[in-house]
């Protein structure tokens, strides 16, 4: 049996006649993507359609679902900087070392870390007040390394009037400095003013919002106002 799709002159008068149906047409590529546009365009306008004759309420359910969408993905990334966070969350104490450990624990402290070491001698109280500090905040702060070491143990021959010192130090490199005890406010020093000062340093990450450490007051400003105010009432007179 002859094939009715084959083009043939024999098909052709067939066709003419009505004896076979017409051929089909072949779909091109063009075609193809005449049709997916078409389906494109249809539901987009229909989408469309629907959002017109949605009422309030079903708008309002339909923005929920978009923000619980948003909300969803928030909590996923804020996992996600918890979980990063407590990886780096691997201190939180103060640690004492000696001059053999300083290389390891300072120097290959690793990638991102920020090392603070408090030179101390036993018998000196703002040492000791300092100790007391940092064991608080290692504790806060359990992603920055906290070390101390006694000052001759890790420098030979260091002097007592440089005590108490605080180096502070980011993947290895030396920072900022604290030499003395002028460099504390002395025995007054609270625990919130020492992370005021390393925080502005950038060795830990303080929520503190303005300097806890009292305001410097101008004596000779405050004796001239005072007098200025008193000329004032005279002058009321």
């Amino acid at each position: 049996m002859q094939d009715p799709n084959a083009d043939t002159e024999w098909n052709d008068i067939l066709r003419s006649k009505g004896i076979i149906p017409p051929k089909e047409k072949e779909i091109s590529e063009e075609d193809v993507i005449n049709v997916l546009e078409q389906t494109i365009d249809e539901k987009t306008q229909c989408n469309a359609k629907k959002l017109e004759v949605l009422s309030l309420d079903e708008l309002d359910e339909l923005e929920d679902e978009e923000d619980e969408k948003v909300i969803l993905e928030y909590r996923r990334k804020r996992i996600a900087e918890m979980k990063a966070e407590a990886a780096k969350a691997r201190y939180g104490d103060v640690r004492e070392i000696s001059a053999e450990d300083y290389v390891l624990h300072v120097n290959k402290a690793g990638e991102g870390v920020w090392v603070i070491l408090h030179l101390y001698k036993q018998g000196i109280p703002l040492c000791t007040l300092l100790n007391q500090h940092l064991s608080l905040l290692a504790a806060k702060f359990p992603a920055t390394k906290f070390l101390k070491s006694i000052s001759t143990t890790c420098i030979p021959n260091y002097p007592d009037s440089n005590l108490p010192t605080i180096f502070v130090y980011f993947e290895g490199d030396l920072k900022r400095q604290f030499v003395g005890p002028h460099e504390f406010r002395g025995m007054n020093i609270t625990v919130d003013e020492l992370e005021w000062i390393l925080g502005q340093v950038g060795a830990v990450k303080t929520t503190l919002q303005e300097d806890p450490r009292p305001k410097v007051k101008d004596v000779l400003f405050s004796k001239l106002k005072s007098n200025d105010d008193d000329l004032s009432d005279d002058n009321d007179w």
